[in-house]
């Protein structure tokens, strides 16, 4: 089975292609007929579905790996493991399943790049949440020790109350530009103007 393209994405780090890659080789080798079960890099197209973020396409591939694979390969079930821990919502476990494993030399810069965007989606998830929050839960979230998390989101202009322990989360300014239609001003010029008459 030829994985160039899968090759060429890994190696351009274009990992948000790698899950389409890896469906539409996997589509391809069935609608041929080709046996490809035993070669096929289970990991690698777990990790990319998790890493954009679609779990459910995840959990659906986890379910057609033939158990032999999934009792032979323990990299396919840490890659799970991560699956399992982002579809309970278990923030802190994603953290401690990505370096809970010692990851082979093709899917650790996946898992690096994953990481990286995984705490970066939770840093949002904290700033659209919450207005304060305790320093030991925003480690959890962020995957990172107490000391780095605070240094991290003071870094970002949170506020610390070092008595309580707490985090002000400082909300980020959203700049919306609105452009003027001259014509739908218009518009509503006569409508206001329809029911005011």
């Amino acid at each position: 089975m030829d994985f160039t393209p899968l090759s060429n994405a890994m190696a351009a780090k274009s990992f948000e292609k790698v899950a389409d890659i890896c469906d539409e080789l996997m589509l391809k080798a069935a609608a041929e007929g080709v046996p490809f079960q035993d070669e096929w890099p289970y990991a690698v197209h777990l990790l990319g579905h998790i890493y954009v973020n679609d779990v459910n396409s995840a959990r659906f591939l986890w379910k057609s790996i033939p158990p032999k694979i999934k009792e032979g390969q323990q990299e396919v079930v840490a890659a799970w493991n991560i699956g399992q821990k982002l579809w309970t919502r278990d923030y802190s476990g994603v953290h401690k399943a990505v370096r809970g494993f010692d990851w082979g030399e093709q899917t650790r810069p996946l898992v690096a790049a994953f990481a990286e965007v995984y705490s970066k989606r939770m840093f949002q998830l904290l700033l659209s949440a919450y207005s304060t929050i305790s320093i030991q839960d925003t480690a959890l979230f962020l995957g990172m020790n107490e000391d780095d998390a605070t240094k991290y989101v003071v870094g970002q202009g949170w506020i610390l109350d070092s008595a309580s322990q707490m985090l002000t989360v400082k909300k980020q300014a959203v700049a919306v530009e609105q452009k003027l239609d001259s014509g739908k001003l218009q518009r509503l010029t006569e409508y206001v103007f329809y029911l005011e008459h």
